[in-house]
């Protein structure tokens, strides 16, 4: 086995590479206050035998594991779940209301993945998608409160990237974890300790107003750092909210421009949004190849370019002629 590799913060929080596609894409985040754990997202079903044997080193035995968090049950974030409770005979799935339905029967979940990747390609991707006990599951809703071992934390509702989406605030380190409600931030791209923020606009529940209000929501309270899924702890946080909005317009803008290209919209969309994170990136000081940089985006690329033409669909009828 080729153990995952770790990044262990303080307040016992640790960002762990889920092994999805390549290191540095998907972090599952583990939480330790005394002697209970908990995860916040999970990768999917491969990634769970690295994060078994990480817990083991840790010394931090799978039945004292009590929460499983889930951002969002987007694939990525959600995949593992099932497989993880069958190795965490005492944690509770802590998901969004909008989310708790298909954790329990995932079938519209593996069908709807599988209509767009293909049958091998999904089982290549996401292997078995496992469900979960009803009795183990725990709804969300807004400002709802876990207590893990004494530790605070709350859960708000952040719609913009999907409507099943909540973040976690954690006082005790006055973090926030944020699934995918504050973008990506490759460590790749990192100049000089200062991080690149980018929106993700994927399918199919993109809302850009909503986006910005999450984002607004956790700037409120006045977090020093928020953890990613994609990729880890970042700081700086009044610059890159700042980013962030400006990218998030930056993005509806692009996506307004190409109504009238229905035959080639997503190759339009593809392009231009390639163009402009390269220049965003120029800006920012990034001295990597600009094919190593494609190569780190093409999959945030054309998944953020299928999300604007869902958006677009939705919100605006008539670009569909």
């Amino acid at each position: 086995m080729i153990l995952p590799r770790i990044t262990d913060y303080d307040d016992g929080i640790s960002t762990i590479d889920a092994q999805y596609h390549r290191p540095g894409l998907v972090a599952i985040h583990l939480i330790v206050e005394g002697d209970t754990a908990a995860l916040v997202d999970t990768g999917t079903t491969f990634s769970v035998p690295g994060v078994i044997e990480m817990l083991r080193q840790k010394n931090i035995a799978t039945e004292n594991v009590a929460y499983v968090f889930l951002t969002h049950i987007h694939l990525d974030h959600a995949g593992g779940a099932g497989e993880f409770m069958q190795h965490l005979p005492n944690a509770k799935l802590v998901v969004h209301p909008r989310g708790a339905r298909h954790m329990a029967d995932p079938t519209r979940l593996i069908a709807g993945a599988t209509a767009v990747y293909g049958e091998a390609e999904f089982s290549r991707t996401y292997g078995k998608i496992c469900p979960v006990d009803t009795n183990r599951i725990i709804e969300a809703p807004d400002r709802f409160h876990i207590d893990l071992n004494g530790r605070s934390l709350l859960f708000l509702d952040t719609p913009g990237h999907a409507r099943h989406h909540y973040c976690i605030f954690d006082e005790q380190s006055r973090s926030f974890f944020t699934g995918d409600t504050f973008g990506v931030s490759y460590r790749e791209f990192d100049v000089n300790g200062m991080e690149f923020v980018f929106p993700t606009t994927t399918p199919v529940q993109f809302d850009p107003v909503a986006a910005h209000a999450s984002l607004d929501r956790l700037m409120s309270y006045g977090p020093d750092y928020v953890f990613l899924t994609h990729y880890g702890r970042i700081s700086h946080l009044p610059r890159h909210v700042g980013e962030m909005h400006n990218l998030i317009e930056a993005h509806v803008a692009i996506a307004r421009k190409t109504r009238d290209h229905i035959p080639d919209r997503h190759a339009v969309l593809v392009e231009e949004l390639g163009e402009l994170l390269l220049q965003r990136l120029t800006a920012h000081g990034c001295k990597l190849q600009q094919e190593e940089i494609y190569s780190l985006l093409r999959m945030d690329i054309d998944l953020n370019a299928l999300g604007l033409e869902s958006w677009l669909e939705h919100e605006h009828p008539a670009a569909n002629g």
